[in-house]
């Protein structure tokens, strides 16, 4: 039996892994219905629809800027369920807001001026939550997990949020407003039953003292993460990873309607075939490795994935077709195309090869730490990662304000390639020079 299908099977992981995945597939459910709904039935301006989908990502990253620091510091100093059993209660609140706004905006009710603002509200509420909870379940696996199974936990977290990714986009692409607004509140409740058979997770420091200044407390956030070597390495890494998974994720819905002519269930497909990637990735580097938590495939990935941007770009800009009747194409008619197949699985490959990048670097997170501070550990990597995301989706979204095309805005990623490559190759330097110090 692998370790990962050992771990399925206990109770000191498989309701976290639950927890995490209904938590990620409400998130993705609610903003993909939302965006979906905005950019096709609300505006019909490439160049707002890219704003638009820049905002939503902006909003929904901005509470980690905000309330990282602070998360990191409860989590290392409060029993980590406890505070999983609050965030999950507080979900079904926000996503009662939430689907009042989408309600009201099926309606046609106030859509820019209360349905809208709503949703807005809900999606940043959601961010809070997620800002919350994101230093807990990774940095809760090495206190239930042992050590040769921290990698593994850690690559099934990763990939079971991306398929929850998948089907929250899925369900939010294909579900009727009024279905979504249903859907929304019962899977906030079910992740509140689920959470409660997560065990206790008591904190192992005696510091209790919270700093609740976040301009104080991220400074303190940032010298910590800088201050271990491989833990800047791998935070840096990491976050350059997800400017370029803010800039794609901007990218693909305004990209899908307005460059390749097709509909919402479209960019719903490539949305989900991205986060299929990501999810295959994640298990794929675990089976690798074989449990040893390792950079050393983590340069060649990123390289790999920089490849595959330079090919999708060159598809990108090869596609000349429309539909026979006009309007947009529907899946069906899509993956007619000659190169709608390749292009498809191109996305695949990128993400792919993203995963394999950064679940190790996860890892280090957790595990070149003490115990006590992997959750400030985790929570230093969103704060940082949070930047970086706004800074991708707002230089996205302003690159569509200004009429660059889209397809060239792809190519600013692979900048950001390069330097996720050289920070993993420093990673690797840095882990063979301890690897003696360790034996």
């Amino acid at each position: 039996m692998t370790t990962s299908t050992r771990l399925m099977r206990q109770r000191r992981f498989l309701p976290l892994f639950l927890t995490q995945l209904l938590n990620a597939l409400n998130d993705n459910l609610f903003k993909n219905a939302m965006v979906l709904f905005v950019v096709y039935q609300v505006y019909d301006s490439p160049a707002m629809e890219t704003f638009v989908s820049g905002i939503a990502t902006a909003v929904f990253v901005l509470p980690f800027v905000l309330f990282s620091a602070t998360s990191g510091q409860l989590a290392d100093m409060r029993d980590k369920t406890k505070i999983i059993r609050w965030i999950k209660f507080a979900e079904i609140i926000i996503m009662a807001v939430g689907a009042t706004g989408l309600v009201l905006a099926a309606r046609g009710i106030e859509v820019e001026t209360l349905a809208i603002p709503l949703m807005f509200t809900a999606l940043f509420a959601m961010g809070v939550h997620s800002t919350f909870f994101g230093p807990i379940k990774y940095a809760i696996l090495p206190q239930h997990l042992h050590k040769d199974e921290v990698l593994a936990g850690t690559g099934l977290v990763e990939a079971g949020t991306y398929v929850a990714i998948l089907v929250g986009m899925m369900l939010g692409g294909a579900l009727p407003i009024m279905a979504s607004t249903v859907a929304v509140i019962v899977i906030a409740l079910i992740g509140y039953g689920v959470c409660r058979f997560i065990p206790p997770a008591p904190p192992e420091t005696s510091e209790r003292k919270v700093d609740w200044n976040p301009i104080r407390a991220s400074r303190a956030l940032i010298a910590f993460s800088m201050g271990n070597l491989e833990l800047r390495y791998s935070v840096l890494a990491i976050s350059f990873f997800w400017a370029i998974a803010a800039i794609l994720s901007v990218q693909f819905i305004p990209l899908a309607k307005n460059l390749l002519l097709a509909d919402k269930e479209v960019a719903a497909v490539m949305l989900v075939a991205f986060s299929a990637g990501i999810a295959i990735g994640s298990v794929s580097i675990n089976a690798l490795l074989k449990g040893d938590i390792s950079a050393r495939y983590s340069a060649p990935s990123v390289l790999v994935l920089a490849g595959l941007l330079i090919s999708f770009y060159l598809l990108c800009r090869s596609w000349n077709l429309a539909p026979a009747a006009g309007g947009l194409f529907s899946v069906g008619e899509f993956l007619a195309q000659p190169l709608a197949l390749v292009l498809i699985a191109n996305l695949l490959l990128i993400a792919v090869a993203g995963g394999m990048f950064v679940v190790p670097l996860y890892a280090f997170l957790t595990t070149r730490v003490a115990t006590s501070e992997a959750s400030r550990s985790v929570a230093a990597n969103n704060f940082i990662s949070s930047l970086f995301m706004v800074a991708g989706a707002g230089i996205a979204g302003g690159l569509g304000f200004l009429g660059i095309p889209l397809a060239e805005q792809l190519l600013l990623s692979l900048v950001l390639c390069g330097l996720s490559a050289v920070l993993a190759r420093r990673l690797h330097a840095l882990e063979a020079l301890r690897a003696p110090e360790a034996a």
